[in-house]
């Protein structure tokens, strides 16, 4: 009897451990990264792909690893949690052109902008140290970096493992 129990409690107390400094399942909500992820959808957020994060998700304990392009990362915005996709990180080149429309260019990739958001970081010749250019696939239903500037890589708590 006080064995099953001690195995319970290791057990209860392994997943919990888990739950907080390696592994989280998360539900899509919103359109914003379609068509990769569906909204209610669920994936599996790697937390230590750059470090081990504390558990308030604010920074690190211990950081081995920045995101690199192409990442789907989640962080920490106004409180929520958030899905988008690394499109530039720290000190990579950005193109902004308004000729034909407002657009921004990283690399081959041309990301519309609105109007807004075009003169949000039209002065903006690269990304930040510490940060990323984080924005949905979905341009059009996505709020993202174009929205509300640059992505702090301490806010980031990890990468999307399996979708």
């Amino acid at each position: 009897m006080r064995r099953n129990f001690l195995c319970i409690l290791i057990g209860l107390s392994v997943g919990i451990l888990l739950k907080i400094f390696v592994f989280d399942i998360k539900k899509v909500e919103g359109v914003s990264m379609e068509p990769c992820l569906k909204q209610g959808s669920y994936i599996v957020e790697n937390k230590l792909a750059y470090g081990l994060v504390k558990p308030s998700g604010t920074s690190f304990f211990v950081k081995w690893a920045s995101p690199e392009k192409n990442d789907i990362v989640l962080y920490y915005y106004n409180n929520h949690t958030v899905v988008k996709r690394c499109v530039a990180v720290e000190n990579e080149k950005l193109e902004i052109y308004e000729d034909s429309g407002y657009s921004l260019r990283v690399g081959e990739k041309e990301i519309p902008l609105t109007e807004e958001q075009y003169h949000r970081i039209r002065n903006s010749e690269y990304v930040p140290e510490g940060m990323i250019l984080a924005v949905g696939d979905n341009y059009e239903e996505s709020v993202d970096s174009r929205d509300y500037g640059f992505v702090s890589v301490r806010n980031i708590t990890g990468k999307v493992l399996w979708k």
